[in-house]
């Protein structure tokens, strides 16, 4: 039967970041366990960050029901809670988008370098911990080996940013002695997410609050941050120099009144982000003596410009995987053979051998030398008979071409129990 590789993940392209923390395997050694005891995957590899957890496995009878339920039961999650965020990738796909994720392409800020460190870091955990396979070591070398080239011919991930990035520098360029002003970042979202991730990079300290404590809480042990009481701050922005808005309220939450009452206490002024869409910071305020407001869409232009300027780097990326896909959809295939073609060699090297053992005893005394040169002849015979049939096999595997495997076992008798 043949083997299927498959992915199940929750990533922030549906899930933000306080939803996502809930989906973490915990430790990844009882992970392992679990999903190896109770599932029906032959080879496993977990990859978590903050903004994504997947699973890789390798199965000839996967069970997405089993592999939710044994999920559900390492995050303590009931399994409908998988519903609108789980994803599923088999095969193609999942070569596919292994393939963007080592290039950067999947990643919030598109060709950001973490992600492949943490890829390698992934593979080589499943590695030390014998779950993974030939397939899956396979899979991962290959889309690593690619992910390299696509970011060394490209240079995708060089001045690579993002809306939230783009914010912090624009706060860097208005506001002197950054790290020593108030930062407040409210929103839990993937724009929150990308600030929190150029502020912590940047070692920048900052609070963070979102309409409840637990998310504020979850967000600043997942990307950083000092949380805050929500209510508290919507009456208090004089507490704050730099302000960064990133939520989906339907309203102005940081309306004029707010901040002109800041203002009247406050000795200096106050830069205001608002990433929002729509927007929650009321454009009025900018009306405020020593008030600087930038809002989305103005943000927005200026990443699009750097993102213009790095369109070619994205199709050259694009187009290197599109060339890199069928290959290694071609070594993935490819390995439905090789348990044969090792068997089958496995064979002919024990015949071999007891039939040299016979001709030598028949031979009588014989030099080193002479020994020697029988002995590679015998090994030149066999490998030679043995090459063609066992090349063509994994050929036609390489097309796809199953009916070939099953009449070598049988030509071979070839019985995978025995070789587990």
């Amino acid at each position: 039967m043949t083997k299927n590789i498959i992915n199940a993940r929750v990533t922030f392209k549906k899930s933000p970041i306080h939803v996502l923390e809930r989906f973490s395997l915990g430790d990844s050694e009882t992970a392992y366990r679990s999903f190896k005891e109770h599932t029906n995957l032959s080879e496993c590899v977990i990859l978590q960050t903050c903004n994504r957890v997947e699973i890789f496995g390798s199965s000839e009878n996967f069970d997405k029901e089993k592999i939710k339920k044994t999920w559900a039961s390492l995050s303590g999650l009931e399994e409908n809670t998988f519903h609108d965020n789980l994803e599923w990738s088999q095969n193609s796909e999942v070569y596919e988008h292994l393939l963007k994720l080592t290039s950067g392409l999947d990643s919030m800020v598109v060709g950001e370098e973490q992600i492949m460190t943490q890829i390698k870091d992934s593979i080589q955990s499943a590695k030390r911990l014998k779950v993974s396979g030939e397939s899956l070591n396979t899979l991962f070398d290959k889309a690593i080996r690619v992910g390299t080239r696509v970011r060394t011919s490209t240079g995708i991930s060089k001045g690579s940013i993002s809306v939230g990035s783009m914010a912090v520098k624009l706060a860097e360029e208005n506001v002197d002695e950054m790290k020593l002003k108030k930062i407040l970042l409210i929103g839990t979202g993937e724009a929150a997410t990308l600030v929190a991730k150029s502020l912590t990079k940047r070692g920048y300290p900052f609070f963070i609050s979102s309409r409840t404590v637990e998310r504020s809480t979850s967000f600043s042990k997942t990307v950083g941050g000092t949380p805050v009481d929500f209510n508290s701050i919507l009456t208090g922005f004089e507490n704050y120099d730099i302000v960064f808005v990133a939520t989906t309220a339907p309203y102005f939450l940081v309306t004029y009144e707010r901040i002109q009452k800041a203002l009247e206490t406050k000795n200096s002024g106050m830069m205001i982000l608002d990433l929002s869409n729509p927007r929650t910071v009321d454009e009025k305020v900018a009306e405020l003596r020593g008030i600087k407001l930038m809002n989305i869409d103005q943000i927005a232009e200026m990443v699009d410009k750097n993102m213009r300027s790095r369109i070619g780097q994205k199709n050259s990326a694009e187009e290197i995987i599109k060339e890199e896909l069928p290959v290694l959809e071609a070594s993935m295939k490819r390995l439905e053979a090789e348990p044969i073609v090792k068997d089958v060699f496995k064979s002919t090297d024990a015949i071999r051998t007891k039939e040299l053992e016979k001709a030598l005893s028949m031979l009588g005394e014989l030099t080193d030398s002479q020994k020697k040169i029988i002995e590679e002849l015998s090994k030149s015979v066999a490998e030679n008979i043995m090459s063609t049939p066992m090349n063509n096999l994994r050929k036609e595997t390489e097309h796809g071409n199953s009916d070939v495997i099953n009449a070598a076992s049988k030509l071979f008798n070839f019985k995978k129990e025995d070789n587990q």
